[in-house]
């Protein structure tokens, strides 16, 4: 009797653990599916991004992937669909708010080119050097790693 109970219990487990977050995965895969419309950004299993111009009447999407190049998917081939950036929800949004916010991110900011408190170098240092120099020689007891302390 208890090597019953202690199987069923395994049982419920594995569907816990295993089966009903799969189904979940699965059921929201194929809402994704469904609700793609012309005009989404998606991407592909095969991780081409393309924007959906239209459905046709096999349920494929003919999906914009540059200019002028338009392709034919199954639907069933789409991973998801891309969000837009945040960026241009901002723009967007200061595009809305006449004066207010947006005047503020036109301003040029006047402390660009003044270096960080605390700084050492001069403004416009190119720093890609520093970088190339830190990867090749890995040593801290180097003479270029001891003129960078």
């Amino acid at each position: 009797m208890a090597q019953l109970i202690l199987l069923l219990a395994l049982l419920v487990l594995l569907w816990a653990l295993l089966i009903r977050p799969q189904r979940s995965r699965q059921r929201q895969q194929q809402e994704l599916l469904t609700s793609i419309e012309p005009g989404d950004e998606i991407l592909t299993v095969g991780g081409i991004y393309g924007i959906v111009q239209e459905i046709d009447e096999e349920d494929d999407l003919i999906v914009e992937v540059a200019d002028a190049v338009h392709v034919r998917i199954a639907r069933r081939a789409v991973a998801g669909v891309v969000k837009p950036d945040v960026d241009e929800d901002e723009e967007e949004g200061n595009e809305a708010d006449e004066g207010g916010e947006a005047a503020e991110a036109d301003e040029p900011d006047d402390h660009a080119d003044e270096p960080a408190e605390g700084a050492d170098e001069p403004v416009g240092v190119d720093r890609v050097n520093d970088s190339e120099d830190f990867v090749r020689d890995d040593d801290p007891e180097s003479p270029a790693a001891l003129e960078r302390r």
